[in-house]
């Protein structure tokens, strides 16, 4: 899939799940919270199977120099995963309010993601910074 492919699809993925989330927001509709996220949910599940197909290939075609791109996958695969979950215990929230979840119940996949995904970003931006000239 191309990369603008990639990219409008998100767009429009995102485009869908603002919609729900506005109507959801102003009472217009009474659906389930559940309901509401899954444009998020259905990007993510294409997402991960996008990633699993590509360390199946890379696995089948006995492509072990490229070590570095399986342990990526499985980062990538464990940061879907988190974000899938904090989405799930946001639905569970917004949805079943007699359970009462604490806010760092709530919070605590996100806040497990976002400093791995800091240092990911900036351990690529130092990779790419070094090999390009300044200005």
């Amino acid at each position: 899939m191309a990369i603008l492919h990639r990219a409008l699809f998100t767009w429009f993925i995102f485009l869908v799940f603002l919609i729900l989330l506005c109507l959801r927001l102003e009472s217009r509709t009474h659906w389930n919270w559940f309901i509401v996220f899954i444009p998020m949910w259905v990007y993510d599940s294409i997402l991960l199977i996008y990633v699993l197909f590509h360390m199946v290939s890379h696995c089948r075609n006995g492509i072990e120099r490229f070590r570095g791109t399986i342990n990526k996958n499985v980062w990538y695969i464990a940061a879907i995963g988190l974000k899938m979950a904090a989405q799930i215990i946001i639905c569970i929230k917004l949805e079943y309010t007699k359970f009462n979840l604490p806010i760092y119940v709530v919070m605590t996949p996100i806040w497990m993601l976002l400093p791995v995904l800091c240092v990911e970003v900036f351990m690529h931006l130092i990779k790419h910074s070094s090999r390009s000239s300044r200005y």
